[in-house]
């Protein structure tokens, strides 16, 4: 049986924790900071969790990670 190959795309955008979570950088970092608050900048450096349904479908696409 050949080895089954990782979904590129995701493995630039997500992360496996030890206890199987899936973690991804929050979008709207990038430029034009100046107009949100520091509420929301200070919300947005903090990496997200996915949830069950979806990280289901991550880790079937990475299956080494």
């Amino acid at each position: 049986m050949p080895k089954m190959k990782t979904h590129s795309a995701s493995k630039k955008r997500f992360r496996i924790t030890r206890n199987g979570k899936v973690i991804y950088k929050k979008c709207g970092r990038g430029h034009l900071l100046s107009s949100k608050n520091a509420k929301r900048i200070r919300t947005l450096r903090k990496d997200g969790v996915l949830p069950n349904v979806v990280a289901a479908h991550v880790k079937k696409v990475m299956p080494y990670a």
